[in-house]
């Protein structure tokens, strides 16, 4: 059985929502009627070689018949993080949705090692983990105060197979575990805490790279919109069993399989399980 699920009156927040798996998802969220808060570093669209503002964000979000904010920050920055979360304190009291997708891409890696690369890709942790658990820190009142919630770590098979490097696989699995704890600690709470495993996504920084490979590469790559998981997330929110979900990590196909939801073409994603793995089953011990 479902709610009414993720629309008006529904707050959120979507971090790292410039452009690309973000805004694909905060502007999901807003074609439900909700209220989305979407942030980032680029208020100018020169900011970033993919292009892509907040405010830009925010505008497709009321197109589409949501409410969009554009709130420009730094997620290295803890002052600004708190600083937004006081502000949705104020003008709402409580919020219902946090999707954690906040990430630096630190540039081309170069073969030959962690080592023989730049030591800024250590930022991928930095910005992409740190900053999940910073925000997740100062939305948990307002989840708890709204008396259902959901908190939604953006993840990858990265997490379990060979993707981009150290760095990379450490922020996507430390995310995984991260949002696994946080259930346990949120769940006599009502409010929920997942991971949802994207595929390859038709985002900005995306089409670039696949550009850049061979024709033949190229065709054998399946991609899903950047608005799949924010589809995903609206419809997760709506189950009355919202709670059964709570600590797991889960590849975004398979669950929109499960809950009927197509991407914007009207097809239903693959899973890539067989071909870069699976998420791992996280068990807690209460001690």
């Amino acid at each position: 059985m479902t709610r009414s699920g993720a629309g008006s009156g529904v707050v959120a927040v979507v971090t790292g929502a410039s452009r690309g798996a973000g805004k694909g998802i905060a502007l999901a969220l807003g074609q439900t009627g909700a209220t989305v808060y979407v942030t980032g570093r680029s208020a100018q669209r020169d900011d970033s070689p993919y292009g892509g503002t907040v405010g830009e964000t925010a505008a497709l979000i009321d197109e589409a018949g949501g409410t969009g904010v554009a709130v420009v920050l730094d997620h290295a920055d803890d002052t600004a993080v708190a600083a937004l979360f006081e502000r949705i304190t104020r003008e709402h009291g409580r919020l219902d949705i946090l999707v954690n997708n906040a990430a630096k891409f630190a540039g081309p890696i170069k073969p030959g090692g962690f080592w023989n690369n730049r030591l800024e890709l250590a930022d991928m942790i930095t910005v992409g983990l740190r900053s999940h658990f910073v925000a997740a820190y100062h939305a948990a009142p307002l989840l708890i105060a709204n008396g259902r919630g959901l908190i939604v770590n953006t993840g990858y098979y990265g997490a379990v197979s060979y993707h981009q490097g150290p760095a990379y696989g450490a922020q996507k699995a430390g995310a995984d575990k991260m949002a696994a704890d946080m259930a346990m600690e949120l769940r006599p709470h009502n409010v929920a805490a997942v991971s949802i495993w994207m595929g390859h996504l038709s985002t900005e920084r995306g089409i670039a790279y696949r550009a850049s490979l061979p024709t033949q590469e190229r065709s054998s790559i399946t991609e899903e919109s950047p608005q799949f998981t924010g589809r995903v997330i609206a419809a997760l929110y709506a189950q009355d069993d919202l709670m059964s979900y709570s600590g797991r990590a889960m590849i975004g196909a398979e669950l929109g399989a499960r809950l009927g939801v197509t991407d914007i073409d009207g097809t239903v994603p693959l899973s890539l399980r067989d071909e870069l793995g699976a998420p791992p089953e996280l068990h807690h011990t209460l001690r």
